[in-house]
């Protein structure tokens, strides 16, 4: 699946293929793995726009069990993976807390889909960003970030937690694993897909 310029031949007479630039989400709640998900699969130095978390946030972030966290995404991640010759997907991970919510339109328009991600000692965390998805009509799958190792509840359970339809893939992973990381995006490319 490429692009072919037929008016601009390479020297051999073979035509230039342009990769096809795929764009993907991945959202969720604050301190879930998102900035992590991005960073591991990622072929170029994530782009991160992390600041400190500071006194001043107590009150308006709720951090819930993440408390030993000390920054915080403040506007996007951004990371690049090529596949092939032809297809190079960017990421995009949304900022976390409810304050910044009113940068996830930009972030989602001309996305294929998105990786929600899920940690299940938190789950209410995620509403917002499978309610944003649902209300677009965007592809989503859900990635059950596997902190320590260690799941709390099984794919049905989080399923009938979130009420999610059948149709709707939930993986779980490890967010520093790069190949459990690329599996999650090919997982969501073949969904949206399915879903076009």
């Amino acid at each position: 699946m490429a692009f072919r310029h037929s008016d601009d031949p390479t020297p051999g007479g073979v035509a230039q293929v342009a990769p096809i630039p795929v764009k993907m989400v991945v959202a969720g709640g604050f301190g879930v793995g998102k900035t992590t998900f991005v960073g591991s699969i990622s072929e170029i130095t994530p782009l991160r726009t992390e600041a400190a978390m500071t006194s001043l946030s107590v009150g308006i972030d709720d951090i819930g069990d993440a408390s030993t966290k000390t920054t915080t995404t403040v506007a996007m991640d951004f990371g690049r993976l090529t596949l092939g010759d032809d297809l190079i997907l960017y990421l995009f991970g949304t900022p976390g807390q409810d304050r910044f919510q009113f940068m996830w339109e930009d972030l989602v328009r001309g996305a294929i889909g998105a990786v929600i991600m899920v940690d299940t000692s938190r789950l209410g965390d995620c509403f917002p960003a499978i309610d944003f998805m649902e209300q677009r009509g965007a592809p989503f799958l859900v990635a059950i970030n596997a902190f320590n190792g260690e799941v709390g509840h099984t794919i049905e359970d989080v399923r009938e937690a979130l009420t999610l339809s059948p149709d709707i893939p939930i993986v779980i992973i490890d967010a520093r694993d790069r190949a459990a990381t690329r599996d999650t995006l090919l997982h969501l490319v073949q969904h949206a897909i399915a879903r076009t």
